[in-house]
């Protein structure tokens, strides 16, 4: 059977490249949205966290209607970290939409998710974005992208995709990279007659490759996934299992059946294949698990989903102040919210550790761990989390180490500042080019080089330039690298942080805390410049006497402290410091709180090296 009327695309990219404004405007002029319907910006990113950070974390589908035929879209993250959401959703769609700026070009995560999308055989069109950006460089944009293809070793249908120029914002397109367009039109019809009607199979028994899993507290687990092979029905007895672990193998019944119609989930009798369809009544589904007609179990294969780069270890609070901000706090309620990501979250990994109390969580990266202690953050829950370590493989008895694929954007007087940083964190020159009064710097550097990295590569390029990277391969061992050359300034005992203490102490360092702010002994309270920490005490108050009255201190002026965000805040702790983690607050503190104790442990450490 071919469905003329069906097809299913995805819309991979950068971050930042405007897949998610395309979307918004795709869905405007196909009528989803009434005339007078207000609607907001970005309208698929529909998460608390994705609306505030201005970026996609999970993947999302959508439908809409052009010329009688149904247009499946799922839009992906653009961030590497979430590159994970990108390879598994990729398994539901027959064709992909890369998105490229037209003044940014191809990025790492533009290479990736090309590489993934080529790898599994699926048709490409190539949509220029921002076409009416002032900086726009069309034609070398054009050639970039063919430059890739060819890297990728894309066949040459492949390289024969047709090129769309776009403005997402403007809501138009053009198949012709001098005129702008007046709207989308040219995009809809290049998608009906590139991506071939769907041939599929729907008299033979049911298959439904399970790519997403949803939460409803009425309805359980909710599976999304493409209707591979027959007819699904609600009501429909069926059997779960799954191509890489042949031991999944559960009975149950499809309870409730739903379509996607724009950004609404409609409740339908049955769906053919090729459809996407949403559907619950399987309370152990599972993402890559087929869901197969009773008596005729056949598992589709899953996508290879790459392997984590980074880990901390996620353990119960200890500290003095430990349990009065959070609601959950407990060993069980912190195994049972990290085990419960795992069904979400396919790229993610988390095993238990030799204590009952802490368990190694391991990601993409740094920003994909942060998002996940953010979320549970705001749910309530309180921990703490250790400094990010990258995942080490032996290789034929050598130590390999994951390595990064860096692209800096900068202004010509900031390559001196990123390439001396580079040569310190053993990153290797491999291209560089130049855009106008920028250069573009491409690096192999070590995933662990990249740790804390951020917020000195703004201050070195004055806050203009713009870097992003992507995991590269495994590569030998390249040698020692110092993590960190700051110090700490540790609060020396417990109680209030007050004026008069906290003047006395910011000659020694930058403050992350201010007046009126609790403090407990072990606790970090601002950065020392030498490569050493120091106690300092904060709750010092002044001895008053005759000639002199508490009301002298009003005198004292105190430097505005640095509040860290919870980026910078891991970004920032050293290998033997914790992150406390509450609904209120973010605290660096030390593993060891008592002062006497972690000088014994200091030089213990010393005489064994």
């Amino acid at each position: 059977m071919v469905r003329e009327d069906l097809r299913n695309i995805a819309i991979i990219a950068h971050v930042d490249h405007g897949k998610t404004t395309l979307v918004d405007q795709m869905l405007k002029q196909a009528g989803i949205f009434r005339e007078n319907q207000i609607v907001e910006d970005r309208v698929m990113d529909s998460g608390d966290l994705e609306r505030e950070r201005g970026i996609t974390i999970l993947a999302k589908n959508t439908s809409l209607h052009y010329k009688g035929v149904k247009i499946n879209v799922v839009d992906t993250p653009g961030h590497a970290d979430f590159s994970g959401e990108v390879e598994r959703v990729l398994k539901m769609v027959s064709g992909v939409l890369i998105l490229v700026d037209a003044a940014e070009g191809p990025m790492p995560q533009t290479r990736f998710v090309t590489q993934k999308a080529l790898e599994m055989g699926l048709k490409l069109i190539i949509v220029v974005n921002k076409v009416d950006r002032p900086d726009a460089r069309v034609k070398e944009v054009i050639d970039e992208v063919l430059e890739l293809l060819m890297d990728l070793d894309a066949s040459d249908e492949q390289l024969e995709s047709p090129f769309v120029f776009c403005s997402g914002r403007a809501g138009t397109s053009s198949l012709d990279e001098t005129k702008q367009g007046t709207d989308l039109t040219p995009l809809f019809d290049t998608i009906l007659s590139h991506f071939p009607p769907l041939d599929l199979d729907d008299t033979g028994a049911l298959q439904i490759l399970v790519s997403s899993i949803d939460y409803n507290d009425y309805v359980g687990r909710i599976g999304i996934g493409r209707i591979e092979r027959g007819v699904a029905q609600q009501g429909a007895d069926v059997t779960v299992c799954n191509y890489n672990h042949k031991d999944v193998n559960a009975r149950g019944k499809i309870v409730n059946l739903y379509e996607i119609e724009g950004l609404e989930r409609i409740p339908c009798e049955s769906a053919r294949a090729g459809d996407i369809v949403c559907f619950s009544g399987l309370e152990k589904i599972n993402i890559g698990d087929t869901v197969c007609a009773f008596g005729a179990e056949e598992p589709v294969p899953f996508v290879k989903i790459s392997e984590p780069t980074v880990e901390m270890i996620f353990s119960v609070n200890d500290s003095p102040f430990a349990g009065k901000e959070g609601k959950f706090v407990t060993t069980r309620h912190l195994r049972d919210r990290l085990y419960r990501e795992l069904l979400r979250d396919v790229s993610l990994r988390v095993e238990d550790t030799d204590s009952t109390d802490a368990f190694r969580v391991s990601g993409r990266g740094e920003m994909h761990l942060s998002i996940l202690i953010e979320t549970m953050r705001r749910e309530g829950y309180e921990f703490q989390v250790s400094a990010p370590k990258v995942l080490y493989r032996e290789i034929d008895g050598v130590r390999y180490e994951p390595v990064e694929r860096l692209i800096v954007d900068v202004p010509e007087d900031g390559t001196g500042a990123v390439f001396q940083s580079m040569g310190e964190r053993k990153g290797e020159l491999v291209h560089m080019s130049a855009m106008g009064s920028r250069m573009r710097l491409e690096f192999l550097v070590p995933a662990r080089g990249l740790f804390g990295y951020k917020s000195e590569f703004l201050t070195d390029t004055k806050g203009e330039g713009v870097m992003s990277s992507v995991f590269f391969e495994y590569q030998p061992y390249k040698g020692e690298i110092a993590r960190r050359t700051s110090g700490s300034l540790v609060a020396f005992e417990t109680g209030e942080a007050v004026t008069y203490g906290l003047f006395n102490a910011q000659g020694r360092g930058m403050l992350f805390i201010g007046a009126g702010t609790p403090v407990y002994e072990g606790m970090v309270v601002g950065m020392s410049p030498k490569d050493e920490d120091i106690n300092v005490n904060v709750c010092k108050t002044k001895h008053l006497t005759n000639t002199r009255s508490s009301a002298s201190d009003d005198a004292l002026r105190l430097i505005p402290p640095k509040r860290m965000s919870l980026e910078e805040a891991l970004e920032f702790i050293a290998d033997d410091e914790l992150l406390e983690i509450t609904p209120l607050n973010v605290r660096v503190r030390k593993r060891i709180l008592d002062g006497e104790l972690r000088a014994k442990a200091r030089a213990k450490a010393k005489i064994q090296v």
